[in-house]
């Protein structure tokens, strides 16, 4: 194990000190109504379809199926953009991999795991446009409920909210463990 797995909490010593607040078959379930509005708005179009790594991608994965099964065909391309990297308050935006897929003239839709302040969505949407996008939208699978958000960014199709606690699980990390978690876990108050 690296020095990095010997300093961070341990996921083993956090999970009996948590509380599920989303289990798989509600993420499903809300992944599946958004895919019935994403489909409406795209019904005929092929979007360029952003998945944000790297906590995006059970949430984009399920979606894509859905949005298939809907008759919705995507292109997709990825990016890894990142204010975290690793930490629990973002800082400046790190690139790590932008998308290969011309953007000019095209609708994109970006997916996300969670809106929290809107940050990164913002810098990634005005990317976007920058590129020449047409359209820009946001899928996030979850939104935190707070009065934070930065002016103008929202999500275009919300799965559900969760509260504005360090949330984890379902793509999201606990200090860069357990995004693979079947469910939305946080720490129990004062845990």
């Amino acid at each position: 194990m690296s020095n990095l797995g010997n300093q961070r909490p341990s996921l083993a010593e956090a999970l009996p000190r948590s509380e599920l607040l989303l289990d798989r078959a509600q993420l499903e379930t809300a992944i599946e109504a958004m895919a019935g509005r994403i489909a409406r708005d795209y019904a005929g179009e092929v979007p360029v379809y952003l998945t944000i790594m790297h906590g995006a991608l059970p949430f984009s994965g399920l979606l894509a199926l859905a949005l298939g099964a809907h008759g919705v065909d995507l292109e997709f391309d990825y990016l890894h953009a990142t204010r975290y990297r690793g930490a629990t308050e973002g800082g400046e935006l790190v690139w790590k991999h932008r998308p290969a897929t011309a953007l000019y003239g095209r609708r994109v839709l970006l997916v996300d795991d969670i809106l929290d302040e809107g940050y990164t969505l913002q810098a990634v949407r005005q990317w976007c446009l920058e590129q020449g996008a047409t359209d820009v939208r946001i899928a996030a699978m979850t939104v935190k409920r707070h009065d934070r958000c930065i002016e103008g960014v929202c999500a275009d199709y919300a799965g559900l909210e969760v509260p504005d606690r360090y949330v984890f699980g379902f793509g999201m990390d606990y200090h860069e463990q357990g995004r693979n978690l079947p469910g939305v876990y946080a720490l129990k108050e004062g845990a």
